[in-house]
């Protein structure tokens, strides 16, 4: 067994599942830091999955994407978003609303990079409206 296969087999984590889940965690804390509840993590559907949906303290509902990186061999965390996966954060945005309907007073999108390099020194940069 190779790749993710012989990982699961020995009880490890997917490092690249490992990073991301820890990035996510550190968005959510900034983001409720921030006065934002969280309404819904790693959310899927068969087109994909959502990251973070937060409800922020104006009332605007905010479709979190968060790219974390051990490194900045390949650019930073929030230069990963590339135009198809902002694509379909606009539609997985749509899935999300059809299957939660409400009043929501304003939609947006908001990019979270986490650079993991120092672990122990977590950089954060938030981005929003980046949609």
């Amino acid at each position: 067994m190779t790749g993710d296969g012989a990982r699961r087999a020995r009880g490890g984590e997917d490092p690249r599942r490992r990073t991301g889940r820890i990035g996510e965690e550190h968005a959510a804390v900034l983001l409720e830091a921030r006065g934002a509840v969280v309404i819904s993590r790693n959310w899927r559907c068969p087109v994909g999955e959502l990251d973070l949906v937060v409800l922020d303290p104006a009332g605007r509902l905010r479709f979190v994407e968060v790219r974390a990186r051990t490194g900045t061999g390949y650019g930073s965390p929030a230069e990963s978003v590339t135009g198809k996966k902002r694509r379909r954060l606009r539609l997985l945005a749509t899935h999300w609303l059809a299957e939660h309907p409400g009043r929501w007073r304003q939609v947006c999108f908001d990019v979270v990079g986490v650079d993991l390099a120092d672990p122990s020194r977590p950089r954060l940069e938030l981005f929003e409206d980046v949609m």
